[in-house]
């Protein structure tokens, strides 16, 4: 294995990087990978010199596959890239749980084979997880490792405070346990002690040593001469002295004494009456502590307290951490969990919403005209992250006199069986209940704004029974529910031409699936042909009204289901010259067309931005752009365009700029050239160019998968060791080499460059651009 970083400028944070992995090497090395460093001014290695990534990024080979990438930031020293190495290496040995119910599964996996270590760690990459992968390294065919940074299972344990405890280990006797006892947890005992290397490998030691010293008649040599591995671990040794007429309680006491002591004290049975054994008569225990030449003390005592205060471990408190320090460190990978964590201290006003049980839960459901429910659990940073939004919703409900809507969450953490009951299948949930109906799932942004219009749309009747021409036209222009045209300025009216018509019911089932979306009306009259002539359309029919200002589109209707009249509404509530947000951006991929991106900044306001736009749609009118999906970003009002924009192209062009797309079709970007108009003749010979492969493509969209940012976030592989084939939806693709599959795709690229530059020696004007397409991420 190899583990190598590509590189060109040294800036002093590279620096430090550096002398942090060439620190690294001599680790590494003892678990056979090598670690490198490519210089790419001097080699230039097209897949891992070229494009953002460049110094950003660190590799780990097998052979000539990418096992992982990781970012220079989590691999911020020595500790950091032995312990995300090791943790990647044996992504197959070490086990990543986070609730009860997975801990309990490897358990039962294991009762009867072998014995777990249960390591704990808040954050990945810092000492205490080093020391638990280089322990794993060495001791995983052994022991079942498994690896939690925290949540319910912590409290399993039996830690009070779990904030407080940065890092923990437990060791699980499972493999003396029965598969009979399937429902019993395997007995545990806990290190107390750093976790450190020399403390897991000393404590694992302790753990497959006897539990109490006992040969066929016990110890029966002086205390002093006893001589077994806790006297080599630097462990104490507890001796208990038996008697003929006392030996089988003093068995029982020596055993129990043993598990509440274990990993801590060594104990040791002595039959008093063996002639070697000369002990006076008054003592019935002794002690003798770690170090040469240590003194055997003997003692008195009366009850198992007494021994467990004696041996009592007087740890130092850790010391406290510095969260000022931490917030200069990026050690967490999931942007959603690092801003969870570092708001950790801030608390929630819960009160704001109603915390559900199992017992209340129906009842309050019932009792509602409305009831908006978050299903969570506490350990889901997405979770964590949304009820703050979810909090400000209720409160601008309430603000808002809104009062028939009561807002919920339940922790699916705490009251499992509700949650499996109402089919909970990921979290955060939200459904909206209705007495005496099933539920309906929120399936919009995790946003306040985005919930909000959903619980106020959601109120509505839909769809809105129209009696008259003029009920009609109010609908259409948003003067009959004005309160809501903001939230919901597109409408949708159906028209039938009597209400006997058998696909009422069906658009009736349609209008229900559709509340929180949008606001339905419909018109069920003769006088539904008026509407039908005006629009050169057949009834049964729909109306899509974009507000008084906006265009009103007509889409007859042949559906027989409801589920297929939602789908089709739904792409008739589509812009067809939309301009592209955070939020619509995934309605309008799943049309699966060439994306025909226009990008305004700033500086294109009033009439300048009015009259490109207009270009662009005049274009849209001619009917000779099908295959495109003619779209805007505003650079302004959706900031992450602009870095789409440098993704795109490699560089900032100057604004306003056309690109065409082909996420679908070879993933190619074409950039119209700079200076040209942007009129309709100039952009449909553009395009009929880039169809004839004429024109160079600026840049290309490499088809590769997003893998999961740690190990443990790879669900599908943890499902498949679960239970085999589960996940067997992968196709072999994703195993491909990385490097094999750029390399083709650099090639055909190349083929593909040199056909056009065949047709266009000159290239096209355009500002930077650059020699080659510039290679990324699919965005």
């Amino acid at each position: 294995m190899y583990f190598i970083y590509f590189g060109k400028q040294v800036n002093p944070t590279i620096g430090l990087f550096i002398e942090q992995l060439e620190k690294s090497a001599d680790a590494l090395e003892d678990y056979g990978i090598s670690v490198a460093m490519v210089n790419c001014t001097n080699e230039h290695i097209e897949k891992y010199c070229t494009g953002e990534k460049l110094m950003k990024k660190v590799y780990l080979f097998r052979g000539g596959n990418v096992l992982k990438s990781f970012d220079t930031d989590t691999v911020f020293d020595v500790n950091a890239i032995v312990s995300h190495v090791l943790f990647t290496v044996l992504f197959d040995e070490v086990r990543y749980v986070h609730t009860i119910a997975e801990l309990q599964s490897v358990e039962r996996a294991a009762k009867g084979k072998a014995d777990i270590v249960l390591g704990h760690v808040q954050v990945l990459g810092l000492p205490e997880h080093r020391a638990l992968m280089e322990t794993a390294f060495v001791y995983g065919v052994k022991y079942q490792f498994v690896l939690t940074t925290g949540g319910p299972v912590l409290t399993n344990m039996g830690v009070e405070d779990i904030s407080s405890l940065t890092a923990g280990l437990w060791f699980l006797h499972c493999k003396g346990a029965s598969q009979s006892q399937h429902s019993d947890p395997c007995p545990h005992t806990a290190l107390r002690r750093a976790l450190t290397t020399l403390h897991i490998y000393t404590f694992l030691q302790l753990m497959e040593a006897p539990l109490v010293v006992r040969s066929q008649s016990e110890a029966s040599v002086e205390p002093s001469e006893v001589n077994m591995v806790h006297s080599h671990l630097q462990v104490p040794l507890l001796f208990l002295f038996s008697q003929p007429h006392t030996v089988a309680l003093d068995r029982v006491t020596a055993q129990t004494l043993a598990w509440r002591l274990r990993g801590q004290v060594g104990l040791v049975l002595i039959h008093r009456e063996s002639p070697d054994v000369k002990i006076p008569l008054e003592y019935n225990a002794a002690y003798r502590l770690p170090g040469e030449g240590s003194e055997v003390k003997y003692l008195i005592l009366n009850n198992l307290e007494e021994v467990i205060d004696l041996f009592r471990d007087e740890s130092t408190p850790e010391e406290e951490e510095d969260d000022d320090n931490w917030a200069t460190l990026d050690v967490l990978d999931d942007e959603v969990a690092e801003s969870v964590y570092r708001d950790r201290g801030q608390s929630l006003d819960m009160d704001a919403v109603t915390e559900l049980t199992a017992d209340i839960f129906h009842s309050a459901v019932a009792e509602s005209d409305y009831t908006v429910v978050l299903f969570y659990v506490k350990w889901d940073a997405v979770s964590m992250a949304f009820m703050q939004s979810y909090i400000e919703v209720s409160e601008s409900l309430e603000d808002a006199d809104v009062s028939d809507v009561e807002l919920a969450v339940l922790d699916c953490g705490e009251w499992t069986d509700v949650c499996s009951a109402q089919k909970i299948s990921f979290f955060p949930t939200v459904r909206l209940y209705r007495p005496q109906e099933p539920s309906q799932p929120y399936q919009g942004m995790l946003g306040t704004e985005s919930l909000n219009r959903f619980i106020m749309l959601s109120r509505l009747v839909s769809p809105v029974l129209l009696s008259s021409p003029d009920e009609v036209t109010s609908f259409l222009k948003g003067d009959l529910y004005q309160r809501h045209a903001a939230i919901a300025p597109v409408t949708v009216l159906g028209l039938f031409s009597s209400t006997a018509d058998a696909g009422v019911s069906v658009f009736k089932e349609a209008a229900k699936a559709l509340r929180g979306e949008t606001m339905v009306g419909l018109f069920a009259d003769r006088q539904a042909e008026i509407w039908a002539v005006e629009y050169s359309v057949t009834l049964p029919a729909i109306l899509v009204s974009r507000g008084p200002t906006g265009q009103t589109e007509a889409h007859s209707l042949n559906l027989s289901m409801p589920d297929q009249l939602v789908t089709h509404i739904q792409r008739a509530l589509l812009d067809t010259f939309p301009e592209l947000t955070v939020e619509n951006l995934p309605l309008y991929l799943e049309l699966k067309k060439q994306l025909l991106v226009l990008f305004v900044g700033e500086e294109e306001r009033g009439r300048k931005e009015n009259r490109v736009l207009e270009d662009m749609r005049s274009l849209l009118n001619t009917g000779l752009i099908n295959p495109y999906l003619p779209c805007w970003i505003h650079l302004g009002r959706t900031p992450a365009g602009k870095a789409v924009l440098e993704a795109y192209l490699g560089f900032l062009p100057l604004l306003p700029a056309l690109v065409v797309s082909q996420l679908a079709t070879g993933g190619e970007v074409f950039h119209y050239p700079t200076g040209r108009p942007l009129m309709v003749q100039p952009i449909l010979q553009w395009l009929q160019r880039v169809e004839d492969g004429e024109e160079p493509p600026t840049g290309v969209i490499v088809d590769e998968k997003w893998m999961p940012s740690m190990p443990f976030y790879d669900f599908l592989s943890v499902m498949d060791q679960e239970v085999p084939g589960y996940a067997s939806q992968r196709s072999a693709k994703t195993k491909t080499s990385r490097i094999e599959r750029a390399e083709g795709e650099k090639s055909s690229s190349g083929e593909r460059q040199a056909r056009a530059g065949a047709h266009n020696p000159q290239g096209s004007p355009t500002t930077k651009p650059p020699q080659t397409p510039h290679h990324h991420s699919e965005l």
